[in-house]
């Protein structure tokens, strides 16, 4: 493993910020001491950054020679709405918040590279760090380009990095294509009539309707899309009634939808609309259908992935670069790839035990979205060095 002397040397100093930024979590577009972190921090280092863009986000601009090529970096620095079960002496002061997904150590390997990168300059060219507010649900990277991100600071691709519990420290995971999944949201509301429940017959039952859709949502799963095609059909949350002895008048269905293409996600919004609508219209029941399109698939540009996965191999050793498995979690990254070209991918956290934690963490897996969670700080000079490393060589390469 080759890394930066100097990022080594200055890793303690980042660890003790990352634990700075884990004590005192915020949510999503909220993240305004974090902000002032990273502004201070990169100012003290002669940085120039651009604040305020997806409300919250901060901007690095570093620029060196002569060269008009450019290069983006990204890191997502927001928490979750979540108590904390650590009690180390990092733990989350913030009751119902915590840096749970590692948002924290994210920002930290990006101000690792930066410091690098100001101090030594071995690169032609320019490279824009992104902090990125409100991954967790809240689409900061949509919202950052929509505050004209591409257009103000022109980047020719962008990659952005997970830290991955279970796979081990030191190991990189990357795929070319759909590696996340889309996230999407339905609610359908059932509207009957409601009566005693000793006499249904006298009111119009939404409960047995809502049952027969549940099912019926999984035959689009084995019978409508193709077997090849990746997709899946939650229903997580079914409310209705309020007494033992009375058919309710409405029952509502809600839950989520995963796919890796967009022409998948087509399909299944739509056969689940006919589903709700004709089912519904059979028993004389109303039938109120909402479909909301969140996260979009993540979906890796191949040059790109190819770039990464070679420094990667070039770091590590082409054995600690392995294939990822997709996942149908999500996340915001889909944004920047449906806009510039470019790659993300996965970096070990270690074993799900959490090894790596001190005393005093909770009794849980050290997993991401675990109350017993904790960032690997051993990675930040690993993360930091990559950065480094992909800055520059990407820089230094021909224009395709």
């Amino acid at each position: 493993m080759r890394l930066i002397d100097s990022i080594v040397t200055d890793a303690p100093a980042m660890a003790a910020l990352r634990r700075d930024l884990h004590a005192h979590p915020e949510l999503c577009f909220d993240e305004r001491r974090t902000s002032d972190v990273i502004a201070r921090q990169l100012t003290e280092w002669g940085i120039p950054i651009h604040r305020g863009m997806g409300t919250t986000g901060v901007v690095a601009i570093l620029k060196n020679g002569t060269s008009n090529r450019s290069v983006g970096l990204r890191a997502d620095m927001d928490a979750l709405p979540m108590t904390e079960h650590n009690q180390f002496a990092h733990a989350s002061r913030h009751i119902g918040k915590m840096h749970a997904c590692g948002h924290d150590g994210h920002t930290t390997m990006l101000l690792a590279a930066a410091q690098h990168l100001a101090r030594h300059r071995n690169y032609d060219g320019t490279v824009h760090l992104v902090f990125q507010p409100a991954e967790e649900g809240g689409g900061g990277a949509r919202e950052m380009i929509a505050d004209g991100l591409f257009e103000k600071f022109p980047m020719e691709a962008i990659f952005g990095v997970h830290n991955w519990p279970g796979l081990p420290a030191g190991h990189f995971a990357i795929k070319n294509g759909p590696c996340f999944a889309s996230s999407n949201e339905f609610r359908i509301t059932l509207r009957g009539k409601g009566a005693h429940a000793a006499m249904p017959n006298l009111g119009l039952d939404p409960v047995p309707v809502a049952c027969q859709l549940v099912q019926a949502f999984q035959t689009i799963i084995t019978r409508n899309k193709r077997p090849i095609d990746a997709g899946v059909i939650s229903v997580t949350m079914i409310h209705t009634g309020e007494a033992t002895n009375v058919v309710p008048d409405t029952c509502e269905i809600q839950g989520t939808v995963r796919t890796f293409t967009l022409e998948v996600l087509d399909l299944i919004e739509q056969r689940m609309r006919e589903i709700s609508q004709h089912i519904c219209a059979a028993f004389s029941i109303g039938c109120e259908f909402e479909f909301t399109r969140n996260y979009p698939p993540t979906i890796n540009h191949a040059a790109e992935t190819a770039f990464a996965r070679r420094v990667m191999t070039e770091l590590v050793g082409a054995d600690k670069v392995l294939e990822f498995e997709p996942t149908m979690g999500a996340e915001d990254f889909s944004y920047y790839l449906q806009a510039i070209r470019g790659a993300y991918f996965v970096m070990g956290n270690g074993s799900g035990d959490g090894a790596h934690r001190e005393s005093g963490h909770g009794l849980g897996p050290c997993m991401l979205h675990n109350p017993s969670y904790d960032f690997n700080d051993a990675l930040i000079p690993l993360g930091a060095t990559l950065w480094v490393r992909m800055a520059e060589q990407w820089l230094a390469q021909p224009r395709r």
